[in-house]
């Protein structure tokens, strides 16, 4: 038997079964609600341990952001999609949930992802999860934005200032 997780989109998970003397399996991705997996729950009423580790292939795919969309980061992904971007222009919208200003920017930031196809627009949540980076970048206000190239911050626009962030992508699109 081989606990099996469920994804949305149909993907492939690696299935380490401690049972099966460490044999992992590549397998369809499924959903298992407890109640549907009886060989599982039966195991457990007589107390027998069962240790799985499951790896999904989402795990394994490298952060990935395209041109003419804005891409979500998190903590995890977003200096790898820093460094994957080469020479390119990239703008991070730090933002909150809770921040008026960052609401009313955000149909303005994805236009602009819409007609600038050679920089790559990022957005960052500054929540809990996302905390050390928002302190690594330095940010005190939201929402903020930071254009990087070549690895590096070269400009910053603090508050919901449209003109000013139109005027720093251009600029660091002509450098």
């Amino acid at each position: 038997m081989a606990l099996q997780v469920y994804s949305a989109a149909p993907r492939t998970s690696m299935v380490q079964n401690s049972a099966s003397q460490g044999i992992i399996t590549k397998q369809p991705a499924m959903v298992c609600v407890a109640g549907d997996c009886p060989q599982l729950m039966k195991r457990k009423e007589i107390g027998l341990r069962m240790g799985f580790r499951v790896r999904s292939s989402l795990d394994a795919t490298a952060a990935v952001a395209e041109v003419g969309q804005v891409t979500e980061v998190t903590k995890d992904t977003f200096w790898p999609i820093v460094k994957a971007a080469g020479d390119k222009t990239v703008v991070l919208d730090m933002y909150t949930q809770w921040c008026g200003p960052c609401k009313i920017m955000a149909p303005k930031y994805q236009q602009l992802s819409e007609k600038y196809n050679d920089v790559i627009f990022l957005k960052l949540d500054c929540n809990q999860e996302n905390k050390s980076l928002a302190k690594e970048l330095g940010i005190k206000v939201v929402p903020t934005f930071k254009i990087l190239k070549d690895n590096k911050i070269i400009k910053e626009v603090t508050g919901a200032k449209y003109d000013d962030l139109v005027a720093a992508i251009e600029t660091a699109r002509s450098t």
